[in-house]
């Protein structure tokens, strides 16, 4: 049987936060058997790949973003041994495996700085991010972390500070050294031996530095940030503490392995603010660097007909010749249906709408656990969070637990069937509990079955799949846009508003079976109801 190197083009992949998909052994956190055992739920929406975020050996001050062995398991997720028959079962249910690579940086509890902290002129001394102190001690230029503060912190022995992007307890990695460069490619290779079919890799242009240090100069239009607003990180154009040009020589140098083991992936995320498109343009052009990336366009407030064309169309003349991948959700933002409340209130309408439009987008495509069950963004007091980006900046930005408490699987069940501790990491949502899988799974009527809909006609249709896209004229909150493979060549129309809105079909127009929602066809018009959609035939 011959081997689809791009079976990528086109995916829907499936993201699990392992802390709050199942846990089997009672401790209140998921574990990677938890996973193994929910597989079957995942692989009847009829997805292509699960991406697993971070369960590699780390301190958990960013939950497994701070990875103190990249080939180790943490032992609250399980082993070794776990993964490999995780990964096993789904590829029995035809899904591909992608695991979150955190390369940017480690741990301080990571062996590399450890050893790096401990002289100037050891083995190590080079693999992180070092600098002398101004002649007035203080640190060498204005960069900020993006969880409070400034980037650099000293240390007493080297009598030096090093550089982070993010806590202090996550120095950044020097990829201007080869040495560290050869270790991650080498970390690539030890998942890859071991059936992994590509990586989600997390924060990919904060990679590289300006090895002179210079200072980013103000931001001018703050407003645009993709930082909360609170946050002055937010307030600098960040062209010298990442994005930076020789990050493509790294990237060049991971494809070439990805390449080496055949249908692999990389789907990069990029945080870029306004530049954020142009920015995937550059890392997924051509053969040669990655293969998707994904940014925060769709992962924002803004919502609508008129922001949906421009992200559409910019990233169509930026990046024509490249590979996005959308998603509405993730473990990172506060999830869609309470973010686009506002605009279509009700969520059942909302999530049904939202997954209709996913589909229909030219790229590959995310979906967050629970989003297809349409859950709604926890309300947590401080108390009860653990995210020490929210801690910082509580109460104006809550942070990102809201997002990742535990799935709810049982309606009646204790802890919605998530686990059998009296107390989980982050409380169970009892409105998530009200809508738990049991409830929606066999109901043809569900937010649940819509996904599963809609995901099988984006896979019956390579114009969905992988065809052209075209923007069509519209009025109002109304917008259609053109699909096109070979001889498969269809329409997709959305209202945006919470309000009726019509569409002048063209007289070859033939709906496709069981993709109206809110939608009906009367004397060649398309009457829609608020986040009506629908597809057709031309």
């Amino acid at each position: 049987m011959a081997v689809d190197l791009n079976w990528w083009r086109g995916a829907s992949i499936y993201q699990i936060y392992p802390r709050s998909y199942q846990d089997t052994n009672g401790d209140g956190i998921g574990d990677l058997k938890g996973i193994t055992a929910r597989l079957p739920h995942i692989a009847g929406l009829g997805v292509d790949a699960v991406w697993l975020s971070p369960f590699f050996t780390s301190p958990m001050l960013d939950f497994g973003y701070d990875v103190s062995d990249y080939k180790g398991v943490d032992p609250m997720f399980g082993t070794l041994a776990d993964f490999k028959t995780l990964s096993a079962k789904a590829k029995e249910l035809g899904l591909k495996v992608i695991i979150d690579l955190v390369l940017s940086h480690t741990s301080n509890q990571h062996p590399w700085f450890k050893a790096s902290r401990q002289s100037r002129d050891n083995e190590y001394a080079d693999y992180y991010v070092w600098s002398d102190p101004k002649p007035d001690g203080t640190p060498p230029n204005n960069w900020l972390s993006i969880f409070g503060g400034g980037a650099w912190e000293w240390d007493a022995r080297r009598l030096q500070y090093y550089f982070h992007n993010f806590l202090k307890e996550q120095p950044d990695l020097n990829f201007h050294n080869p040495k560290v460069v050869e270790e991650l490619l080498n970390v690539a290779r030890f998942w890859l031996e071991l059936g992994c079919d590509g990586f989600r890799l997390d924060t990919v242009n904060y990679y590289t530095h300006d090895p002179s240090l210079r200072d980013n100069p103000p931001f001018p239009d703050r407003l645009v940030s993709d930082v909360p607003r609170v946050n002055p990180y937010g307030w600098q154009e960040h062209v010298y503490d990442k994005t930076r040009p020789e990050n493509l020589f790294f990237l060049e140098k991971l494809r070439a392995v990805m390449d080496e083991y055949g249908a692999t992936t990389t789907v990069g995320e990029v945080g870029d603010g306004h530049k954020s498109l142009q920015t995937i343009a550059e890392y997924t052009r051509g053969q040669h660097r990655l293969h998707m990336c994904y940014a925060f366009e769709f992962l924002s407030p803004a919502f609508g007909k008129d922001h949906t064309e421009k992200t559409i169309t910019t990233f169509e003349s930026v990046a024509a010749d490249s590979w996005g991948c959308w998603a509405f959700s993730n473990h990172d933002v506060m999830r869609h249906v309470s973010r686009w409340a506002g605009f279509i209130p009700d969520r059942e309408t909302l999530a049904t709408f939202s997954i209709s439009l996913l589909c229909a987008l030219r790229g590959s495509i995310c979906l967050y656990q629970g989003e297809e069950l349409g859950f709604t963004e926890s309300e947590l007091t401080f108390d009860q969070i653990q995210d020490p980006y929210g801690k910082v900046f509580w109460p104006e930005f809550k942070g990102r637990d809201g997002c990742r408490t535990p799935m709810a699987w049982e309606k009646n069940a204790s802890q919605a069937g998530f686990s059998t501790a009296n107390h989980t990491w982050l409380p169970v949502n009892p409105a998530h509990q009200q809508v738990a899988a049991d409830t929606q799974v066999k109901n043809p009527q569900s937010i649940y079955a819509a996904y599963q809909n809609f995901l099988k006609l984006r896979n019956a249709h390579p114009a969905l799949h992988h065809g052209t896209i075209k923007i069509l004229p519209t009025e109002g909150d109304v917008l259609a846009f053109e699909r096109e493979e070979g001889s498969d060549h269809l329409l997709c129309v959305f209202n945006f508003a919470n309000a009726a809105g019509s569409y002048a079909l063209p007289a070859n127009a033939k709906l496709v079976a069981g993709s109206a929602l809110r939608a009906d066809v009367k004397d060649g018009a398309l009457a829609l109801g608020p986040g009506g959609a629908a597809y057709f035939t031309i």
